[in-house]
């Protein structure tokens, strides 16, 4: 039986000030600490006596996160760009406002780009099946994924064996802070037991 637990960042910075996260690399607020720490204890509690393994994408806000996470499960987070969010290009470091005066592209399908610089969806896709593969492949029992919004609905879809042309019709998107867990079972049967609960973070 393998378990995964999906956790999106808690709050970060550019949730307070109106900016874009994608690939700025934004720390969490003083909030975002206290509900990554309260993820960890009750984690603890949850996961007590088995080793976990914790990866993280690489950004402020998700590697934060997972160190807060972390600390109480005695182990490190492995720090992956594969789960960094998806990359919004030129408005990276500018507004949300700035982005909807200056949007180049709407996005309707999974291969439109917001601006030409930008990540599609399927370019986020094709970024994360590898580690989506490895991850599945295995022999780890227990495994906490510490991510993005954007990244983590790819996540969900892939798990559920739905094709990358469906985020352009579903998006399994959860909150800052929100835990999702899912197993496989011995004959490979894959169950969601939760999305994005947010009582993790109280």
């Amino acid at each position: 039986m393998k378990h995964i637990i999906a956790i999106q960042h808690t709050q970060s910075v550019h949730h307070t000030n109106g900016m874009v996260g994608s690939w700025t690399d934004w720390d969490l607020t003083e909030i975002g600490k206290k509900q990554a720490d309260n993820i960890g204890k009750k984690l603890k509690e949850e996961l007590a006596g088995q080793d976990v393994t914790v990866y993280s994408s690489d950004l402020k806000r998700a590697k934060q996160t997972a160190a807060e996470i972390a600390k109480y499960l005695g182990t490190e987070p492995i720090l992956r760009q594969e789960l960094r969010e998806r990359n919004l290009g030129k408005c990276c470091g500018k507004s949300v406002q700035w982005l909807r005066e200056n949007m180049e592209c709407e996005e309707k399908t999974v291969d439109d780009r917001i601006f030409s610089d930008a990540e599609s969806r399927r370019d986020a896709w094709n970024r994360l099946l590898s580690f989506f593969n490895e991850i599945m492949a295995s022999d780890e029992e227990n495994i906490i994924i510490v991510s993005h919004g954007d990244l983590l609905s790819i996540w969900n879809a892939m798990f559920l064996g739905l094709s990358v042309e469906s985020c352009s019709q579903v998006d399994i998107h959860g909150s800052a802070g929100g835990v999702s867990q899912m197993t496989v079972s011995d004959d490979g049967k894959r169950h969601v037991k939760q999305i994005g609960d947010m009582s993790y973070i109280l």
